[in-house]
């Protein structure tokens, strides 16, 4: 039912990012200046939805900016690793990166709240509050120490729950259990007993096929499919309780970005705007397509219990206050999203989920 929320959704403000190639001169540039950049990436090259999405931002800023400005996108472990993405554009080993925030926990907690929350915020939602809720003005705040500029790029909307090689049919069956799930589903799955794991998407499949994890989210049907997850797992369960509404993030290194334009940073503002309306367009017109194919390779769909999902749910809670007490910073960002969340969500309750629960 969340699934079909992502079908709408509002281009929102004006968001400012930029880069701009090493070397350049200390002026800022003018839109007439040549301007090449590097986009490093934690994706495959040109993989479906993810991949492809870094490519349609390169290509809407190669076009807007009318060639003056252009970007070549590299794929994960062509220039850096995939999740190597973060370090090398805050040093400047290339001027632009498109990765997911909770990737960085490690770099700062407060990260995470910018990709997705477990039983957090819907696509739309998330759009709101970064956009008109405070909540971009904050990833700033976050990214600041560290030489980098955010700006939401992408969405893939409600993702799947993951692949398992052993039924989930009570809370006992979290115990033990070893899942590739990064960010704060990870932390909620350990504090229900389980082992998570953060791998790079092309780690996945061997991983999942040799027994070296039980289980493993990934995207959706559209992703899981190009991966042939299917062929590695018995069980696909839903809804994705971890990633409701998972923001897609495009990282501009700072001193690059306060060399441009402000006509080239329109450019890019306009053009992660573009691109994070198509990623989530794209994922809503494949996904249900590769529903159907598993559905005819005869997978096994199941809804997780719902006594698992209200485990994890109250496990999510407290970790959610946890992390809010890590620092001032992490407190700041957790009023700001728990605050518009519980002023959204019943909007949402009545429009969406109202009128989708009507067909019931």
């Amino acid at each position: 039912m969340q699934n079909n929320r992502r079908k709408f959704f509002k281009s929102i403000g004006l968001a400012a990012a930029g880069a701009v190639v090493t070397g350049l001169h200390s002026k800022k540039s003018k839109a007439s200046d040549k301007i090449k950049w590097k986009m490093v990436t934690s994706w495959p090259k040109n993989f479906p939805g993810l991949g492809a999405g870094a490519e349609t931002l390169a290509r809407y800023i190669n076009k807007l900016s009318g060639g003056s400005l252009t970007v070549k996108v590299f794929g994960a472990g062509e220039l850096v690793p995939p999740l190597g993405v973060f370090d090398f554009v805050s040093s400047g080993g290339a001027e632009m990166g498109h990765s997911g925030a909770y990737y960085w926990k490690g770099k700062t907690e407060a990260a995470q709240f910018f990709s997705s929350v477990p039983f957090g915020m819907t696509a739309q939602e998330m759009n709101s509050w970064l956009y008109y809720g405070g909540g971009l003005k904050l990833w700033e705040k976050v990214y600041e120490d560290f030489d980098l500029v955010p700006r939401p790029a992408g969405n893939t909307g409600v993702q799947m729950g993951g692949w398992f090689n052993k039924e989930i049919n009570s809370t006992e069956d979290l115990n033990g259990l070893k899942m590739r799930i990064p960010g704060l589903g990870g932390e909620v799955l350990a504090r229900a007993g389980g082992t998570p794991f953060t791998l790079a998407g092309s780690e996945i499949f061997t991983s999942l096929q040799t027994g070296v994890i039980d289980a493993t989210e990934w995207v959706g049907p559209y992703n899981d499919r190009a991966f042939g997850l299917h062929k590695a797992a018995q069980y696909y369960y839903y809804p994705g309780w971890h990633e409701p509404g998972p923001t897609l993030e495009c990282i501009i290194n700072r001193q690059a970005y306060n060399k441009l334009s402000d006509q080239h940073k329109s450019i890019i503002d306009i053009a992660c705007k573009a691109a994070n309306i198509d990623m989530i367009s794209d994922y809503m017109s494949k996904n249900y397509q590769a529903l159907e194919y598993f559905k005819q390779e005869q997978v096994k769909i199941k809804k997780f219990p719902k006594e698992v999902l209200i485990k994890l749910n109250k496990i999510s809670s407290e970790v959610l206050v946890d992390l809010s007490q890590k620092n001032q910073l992490s407190k700041k960002v957790y009023d700001s999203y728990t605050n518009f969340l519980k002023r959204v969500r019943p909007w949402t309750l009545i429009s969406e989920d109202g009128y989708l629960s009507s067909f019931e």
